[in-house]
């Protein structure tokens, strides 16, 4: 899933981004209600989660009330150290789908982000993708081929869902980097050839036709050739 988490203290947002990005998730993380606004409202996410205290001039209940009254209904995770009943009552009728107050058990908001995921119906990005006989769940965090199932690690996960949002497109090594394993810049490893490798012998070995090709010079292409 790719996910929106907009918190200042950088403490708890290196900790939840962490844990989401081991988990296999896209996580886009931002420190201020302004960055966090701009973000929401130029990405697509399938949850969203918002602390509510934020610098920037807005805070994380505004935000979901512009949001809400411009028609995005992406789930959202309200986080608070803001415990009480009229606090809950708050953030859930400004817009938000759930509250989680701090402290808070990582495995308690991992399982909170599923829920929201599960429930949204027509909405968001789609939760099963497929190429031709490669489908991916990404609620249940599965893979098969022709119907047999492929076990994949987060990382490998990570990839080929990227891979497979982008079927039939030439993704640079450039757009991995960035997407994938969240570096802007180039670590000069085989980081990249090495997992390509691992994840060909996963999803093609045994099965006709191949479906990920290195494209010399360029880069790597998902899908069945015309």
């Amino acid at each position: 899933m790719k996910i929106l988490l907009v918190e200042d203290n950088e403490r708890v947002s290196q900790f939840v981004a962490k844990g989401l990005r081991e988990q296999g998730h896209t996580v886009d993380v931002a420190e201020t209600g302004r960055d966090g606004l701009f973000l929401a409202t130029t990405e697509p996410y399938q949850v969203m989660i918002f602390d509510r205290m934020l610098p920037g001039g807005i805070d994380g209940l505004a935000i979901i009330e512009v949001l809400r009254k411009t028609g995005n209904k992406t789930p959202i995770l309200i986080l608070s150290a803001l415990a009480e009943v009229d606090d809950r009552i708050k953030g859930l009728r400004a817009g938000g789908d759930d509250y989680l107050t701090k402290p808070f058990a990582f495995g308690e908001l991992e399982a909170r982000i599923e829920a929201l995921a599960r429930r949204t119906q027509g909405g968001g990005d789609e939760t099963v993708i497929e190429v031709g006989e490669l489908k991916m769940d990404l609620l249940a965090h599965k893979v098969w081929r022709a119907g047999q199932p492929i076990a994949l690690q987060p990382r490998e996960f990570k990839l080929l869902e990227y891979l497979m949002r982008h079927a039939g497109q030439v993704v640079t090594r450039t757009m991995l980097l960035e997407n994938v394993w969240d570096y802007h810049f180039d670590p000069q490893t085989n980081v990249i050839d090495v997992h390509i490798s691992k994840l060909r012998q996963k999803i093609d070995a045994g099965f006709e036709p191949p479906l990920l090709k290195t494209v010399r010079g360029a880069g790597y292409r998902l899908g069945i050739d015309e």
